[in-house]
This record gives C-alpha cells, structure tokens and sequence, in this order.
C-alpha cells in the first residue's frame, strides 16, 4: 500500500500531482473537503453533526472530521492506497490522524510529501486564473490566457475570477498556512518518511521526482 499525506500551501500543485499519482498507482485521492460535502450530502450522522458546526458557522470539530475520514479510509477503493489532500491542517489533527491509523485500522503513512512554493510564486499562479462563466474552460493569464482578452475560446462568453482566486482571499490562506499547517512539516521530519520537493518546477519534472520517492 501507498498511503501518502501531501502538504504545501494553497496553489503548490498537490491537486495536479495528486491526480498523476492516483491513475499510475491506483489508488484514491481523498480531499477532506470533498468527503465532508458528501457526508453532508448522503445524511450520513457524522454528516448532519459537521452540517449543524457549517450552518451555524463554526469550525467542524477535529473528532468529527476524523471521524469522517476513518469512514472514508475503510471504503473499498482505498484498499491500495490513499493519497490525503488537505487533511491534517494542524499538529492535533495529525496526532489524532496517526492514532486512528494505528488503532482503529491497522495501517500507517507510508510518505509524507511536502511540495515547497514561494508565497511570491502562489499568488501569480491563483490570481491569475480564470474561468468561462458558461462552459467552465479553464485559463490562466500568464500560462495559458485565451486568444481574446477575458473571453473564452471556446464558447464566446466572459471570463470570470473566483473569489478564492482573489489576492485578498490567497493571503488570508496563506496566513493560516503558515500559522498552523507549516508546523507540520517539523511534525513529520524525523518520521523517516517525510520528503520536501521544489514545487516551482514544471509539474511533469515534479512529477518524475514523487514517482522516483514513491518506487524506490
């Protein structure tokens, strides 16, 4: 089994990668922001507990959301492997994610893989998406901006920006990044399994680097 935690900050590539892996390796990405909608979605118990934190607000409790993941974990697609995106955000939501590993089901991390982007490097790269407001294409200024300012290729209409793309929204994540979710990589350093990788490459050279750690 490959069980991997990927860490790095909003806009790193983990999304990209994450998927290079999932088809050469088959096994299953897991976004914790995905399988929380779905439990929300599907009614499950834990779902309507972390929708009652939603709807009121709040932040979903860690036991909660691990909760969820164990679910998750036990499905069976994971059964080769995992790959999980965006989860564990804090050192309690690792110590937690580890005991539950170890506890509850049996099986351990088998890599953490940490991609490092400057601050500078993430900005350019979220704020400069966009996106077709009718078909959803997707473009960015810099990398791959349509053949006719703000409007798209492919279908004629506008362009737009998401509000999670906008600058003010991109630094307020990286505030949090780098106050609860960078503290994880010391967490995870004397592991034996933890590698940091310079994400500022291209994304099939990043790529050949994770596959070469994860077949060695």
């Amino acid at each position: 089994m490959i069980n991997i935690v990927f860490l790095g900050p909003p806009g790193a590539g983990k999304g990209t990668q994450s998927n290079k892996i999932e088809h050469e390796f088959n096994i299953v990405q897991i976004s914790t922001g995905d399988i929380l909608r779905n439990a929300v979605k599907t009614g499950s118990e834990l779902g309507k507990l972390a929708k009652k934190y939603m709807d009121e607000g709040k932040l979903v409790p860690d036991d909660v959301i691990i909760g969820i993941v164990k679910a998750r974990l036990q499905q069976d697609d994971c059964k080769n492997g995992f790959i999980l995106d965006g989860f564990p955000r804090t050192i309690a939501q690792a110590e937690a994610l580890d005991d539950m590993l170890k506890n509850d089901l049996n099986i351990e991390l088998t890599h953490i893989i940490a991609l490092e982007v400057p601050d500078e490097l993430i900005l350019e790269r979220l704020t400069g998406r966009r996106s077709c407001s009718k078909c959803g294409a997707a473009y960015h200024l810099k990398y791959n901006p349509p053949k006719v300012d703000n409007i798209c290729d492919i279908c004629g209409s506008n362009l737009v920006q998401r509000d999670d793309d906008k600058e003010e929204t991109i630094n307020k994540r990286l505030k949090v990044y780098h106050e609860q979710t960078e503290q994880l990589k010391t967490y995870y350093s004397n592991s034996g399994k933890y590698y940091e990788i310079d994400g500022t490459k291209h994304p099939d050279e990043v790529y050949e680097k994770i596959k070469s750690i994860l077949t060695k």
